[in-house]
């Protein structure tokens, strides 16, 4: 982990500070969620202090402290998907993967999280599978994505 998070940093001018959210996203692309070592590298890196590179890193909701599974599913909860229903979406991928909302399952194999906004408002509701938004998600569709991610065995 430690070759990659130095690869990551040497991409970067040292202590310039308009690349930190650049390079937590890389980070968080290259390791799956940001460890406690990750951020203490970037802050002495960029010479920021440590609690603003946390501050940032819990600001924004695209950055995980802990693993995800290896389907990492994000709800939109803005006021657009709320009104299209996605509070009973919600119900209904917490029943289906047996996690709740902010956990990951047993298996390791989803996560779920819930997102203020994916800025997609006039798609709602919508998810997000990894890198693979769904829009306009209803009960039936929403059931057809998760028996596919269940069934692949990759």
């Amino acid at each position: 982990m430690e070759i990659e998070t130095e690869k990551i940093l040497e991409k970067y001018p040292p202590n310039k500070k308009e690349d930190l959210l650049p390079i937590l996203q890389e980070m968080q692309k290259e390791h799956g969620f940001l460890t406690d070592e990750i951020l203490e590298k970037v802050s002495l890196y960029l010479s920021l202090p440590i609690n603003k590179i946390y501050a940032v890193a819990a600001f924004y909701d695209q950055f995980r402290n802990s693993p995800g599974g290896k389907y990492h599913i994000q709800i939109c909860r803005g006021t657009a998907c709320h009104i299209y229903g996605s509070s009973t979406l919600l119900k209904e991928l917490e029943k289906q993967l047996k996690v709740k909302a902010g956990g990951s399952s047993r298996d390791r194999k989803f996560s779920l999280e819930v997102v203020n906004c994916i800025g997609a408002c006039d798609h709602g509701p919508v998810i997000k599978v990894n890198e693979q938004y769904h829009c306009r998600v209803n009960p039936e569709a929403l059931n057809r994505i998760i028996r596919s991610l269940k069934e692949k065995t990759d």
